[in-house]
C-alpha cells in the first residue's frame, strides 16, 4: 500500500511540475443552463419515501437520453423506484417514457409503449441488441430486470424472460459493449448488497452500521453482504448466457458494485471495463481479447485513492480531458470523501489527480452521484458535471452539517490539467436543491449545445438546456454499424481540428446508472473546419473523412460515408471578450 502512495505522489509531482509549464489561459463562453423541466411536461415523480430507513430505498435511479422513433430528437425515460410497501404489493412500473413531439415538449407515452412491467427500478442502459435498426432498453431493478426489445415507433415487447436477462438480487449500474467484437452487444450489470425484502435489518438496529455522526439512519451498505456480478454475453439468436464467472468479471469477493462504464483505456481496440464499488476498492478488467479479463484496478492505480483509501465510489465516467490521447476516469464519493479524477499515464498505469485538478475540493462535503465528461461551452475541452444528494433525509437535524438536497455543480476545464467550479456563473446554483442520483448528458433541442436531465429522488426529474452564447464552432455524429453491432457502441470518433485532437467513444451505460445521447459531441472552438474524421468501427476496422465542415449533425454508416447531415443553428453571438 505504502509503494502504491509513494508511486502516486511522485507521478502527481512530476505531472504538476509538467503542467505548470504548459499553462495557457483559461477559456471564456460560459455554459448558462435554465431548468425546462416544468415547462417541458417532466411531471412523474421519482417513487421514494421521505424517511427512507431501507438502504434500497435511497439508490434509485437513472435516466436516459435516446431517440426511441429515430425521428432526429431526443426522448427521456426516467426509472422510477418503489416503496416497499408498494414492492411487496407487486411493486411499481419500472420506467417512465416521455417523448419530445415538438421541440422541448414531452408527452407521458409509457403506457402506450408498452413499458409496463412492475418492480423496484434501479438503472438503465440503451443498446440495440439484436441488430434490426430499432434501439432496445434495459432496466436494472431490485429482484428482477427488465429488457425492451425496440418494435419501431416508440413501441416495445418485454423479452426479458426470453432473452434469459432478468436476473436477481439488487442489480444497479448496466452498460453494453461488444466485449467479443462478433457484432453483437454484451451486457454487464453491477449487484450492490443482498436484501431480503422480508427480512429487512430495522431502522437504527446497528450501532456500528446504522447511525451517522450520531443519528439513527438506514443500515448497509457496511455490515451487509455483497454480490457477484453478472455478463450476459449476446447468443445472436435474441438470447443471452451468463458468463460472469467463466469471463473473470463474477467479482467472488463481493462487492458493493453501483456504476459501471466501457471504455477503450489503453488504446488496443478493445473494451474494458470500470466497475465503481461502494466502500471497497473498484475494478479496472483489461480485455485479454479472448473472451476473458483480467482485474487490473491496483496493478494501474485505479483502485483506491492517491493515498491509498477505499472509497464509497458511485458514478464513473471516460474522457481525455487532457487531449494526450488517453481516457482518463472521473469517480464520484461519498460524502468527506475526494472524487478521483485517475489521470491516464499510458504504461504507467493511472495516478488520482483528484487534489491536483482541483475537482476533489468543490464537491468533496457532499454525496457524490451521476457524472460526466462533457464539452459544455464547445471550446474543445471536456468539463465535468457532478450530481448531488445525501442517502440520509436524517442529517437534515444535524446543525451546520451538509443537508439531504444538494446543489449541482460543473467544473470548467482551465486546460492546464486544473478545473474551476463556475456553478454559480452556469446557473446552477441558482435551481432549487433536491437529492439527485443519475445524469444523463445530450444536445435534446439540436442546438449545438449539450443539455443535462437528472433523476431527482421522490420528485420529477430536471431537464437542463444549454443556453450558452458563444461563437464556437461544434459538430454532432451519429453512428450506424453494418458489420459492426448497429448501434455502434465501441466506436471511437477522432477528430483533428486546428490542430487540435480530440475523440470519444460511443457508450450504452455510465454515470451513476444512466444513458447517455449515442451522438458523438465535440466541441470546436473557433476553428472554422475539421481536418479529418477517423472512425474505429467496433469491429476495429478503420474508416477516414476529410474536410468536414463543422455546425452538422452528420449520420455515418459503416462501410458507405455520411449518409445525411443535418445542420445546426449557426453558433450565437459572443459575448464581448470573444470565446476562446
Amino acid at each position: 500500500m505504502l509503494i502504491v502512495t509513494f508511486r502516486a505522489l511522485f507521478l502527481l509531482f512530476s505531472l504538476g511540475l509538467a503542467m505548470a509549464q504548459t499553462k495557457t489561459p483559461p477559456p471564456a463562453g460560459v455554459a448558462q443552463f435554465e431548468d425546462l423541466s416544468h415547462q417541458a411536461g417532466l411531471t412523474v415523480s421519482h417513487i421514494s419515501t421521505a424517511e427512507q430507513h431501507y438502504i434500497i430505498e435511497s439508490m434509485s435511479g437513472g435516466i436516459a437520453l435516446f431517440d426511441c422513433d429515430d425521428d432526429g430528437k431526443l426522448d427521456i425515460a426516467t426509472v422510477n423506484g418503489s416503496t416497499v410497501e408498494h414492492y411487496r404489493d407487486g411493486g411499481d412500473p419500472l420506467i417512465t417514457l416521455y417523448h419530445q413531439d415538438e421541440n422541448l415538449k414531452f408527452s407521458n407515452i409509457t403506457q402506450a409503449a408498452g413499458l409496463t412491467r412492475k418492480g423496484w427500478g434501479m438503472g438503465i442502459a440503451v443498446a440495440d441488441f439484436d441488430n434490426d435498426g430499432k434501439l432496445d432498453i434495459f432496466v436494472t431493478g431490485f429482484g428482477g430486470s427488465a429488457l425492451y426489445r425496440g418494435l419501431g415507433n416508440c413501441k416495445f415487447e418485454d423479452v426479458t424472460e426470453k432473452a434469459g436477462v432478468r436476473g436477481s438480487g439488487f442489480m444497479t449500474g448496466a452498460a453494453w459493449a461488444d466485449y467479443d467484437r462478433d457484432g453483437y452487444v454484451d451486457l454487464f450489470v453491477a449487484r450492490y448488497v443482498h436484501l431480503d425484502m422480508n427480512k429487512l435489518p430495522e431502522f437504527g438496529s446497528n450501532e456500528k452500521f446504522c447511525r451517522y455522526k450520531g443519528i439513527l439512519v438506514q443500515c448497509g451498505p457496511w455490515g451487509m453482504e455483497g454480490d457477484s456480478d453478472l455478463l450476459f454475453h449476446n447468443r445472436g439468436d435474441g438470447t443471452f448466457e451468463e458468463v460472469s464467472k467463466k469471463a473473470g468479471v463474477d467479482d467472488p469477493r463481493h462487492r458493493y458494485g453501483l456504476g459501471v462504464v466501457w471504455g477503450d483505456y489503453d488504446n488496443d481496440g478493445w473494451p474494458d471495463l470500470y466497475v465503481a464499488n461502494d466502500a471497497g476498492p473498484n475494478f479496472l478488467y483489461h480485455n485479454k481479447h479472448d473472451g476473458t479479463f483480467e482485474e487490473v484496478g491496483l496493478l494501474t492505480g485505479t483502485a483506491l485513492s492517491v493515498d491509498g483509501q477505499e472509497l464509497g465510489s458511485m458514478g464513473v465516467d471516460f474522457g481525455d480531458y487532457s487531449h494526450d490521447g488517453r481516457l482518463s476516469i472521473y469517480v464520484t464519493n461519498f460524502t468527506d470523501q475526494p472524487n478521483n479524477l485517475f489521470r491516464n499515464l499510458g504504461p504507467q498505469g493511472f495516478t488520482d489527480v483528484g487534489w491536483a485538478s482541483k475537482t476533489s475540493q468543490p464537491s468533496y462535503p457532499y454525496v457524490k452521484w451521476g457524472t460526466g465528461f462533457v464539452d459544455f461551452n464547445n471550446s474543445g475541452w471536456l468539463d465535468i458535471f457532478v450530481a448531488n444528494g445525501h442517502v440520509y433525509p436524517q442529517v437534515d437535524a444535524i446543525p451546520g452539517g451538509v443537508k439531504y438536497r444538494q446543489p449541482m455543480q460543473l467544473l470548467r476545464n482551465l486546460r492546464d490539467g486544473t478545473f474551476e467550479d463556475i456553478s454559480a456563473s452556469s446557473g446552477l446554483a441558482q435551481i432549487p436543491l433536491a437529492c439527485r442520483r443519475g445524469a444523463a448528458f445530450g444536445d435534446v433541442n439540436n442546438d449545438g449545445n449539450m443539455d443535462i436531465a437528472i433523476l431527482n429522488v421522490g420528485e420529477p426529474p430536471t431537464l437542463l438546456i444549454n443556453r450558452a452564447r458563444n461563437a464556437n464552432h461544434r459538430v454532432l455524429f451519429k453512428l450506424i454499424g453494418t458489420k459492426s453491432n448497429r448501434a455502434a457502441i465501441g466506436a471511437r470518433v477522432t477528430i483533428l481540428a486546428g490542430g487540435v485532437r480530440q475523440f470519444s467513444e460511443v457508450r450504452a451505460g455510465g454515470s451513476y446508472l444512466s444513458q447517455n445521447d449515442l451522438r458523438q459531441h465535440f466541441g470546436l472552438g473557433a476553428t472554422a473546419k475539421i481536418d479529418s474524421v477517423e472512425i474505429r468501427w467496433p469491429n476495429g476496422k478503420v474508416e477516414m473523412l476529410d474536410n468536414i465542415a463543422p455546425d452538422a449533425v452528420y449520420t455515418i454508416v459503416e462501410g458507405n460515408g455520411i449518409r445525411d447531415t443535418k445542420p445546426l443553428p449557426p453558433p450565437a453571438i459572443a459575448a464581448p471578450g470573444g470565446s476562446r
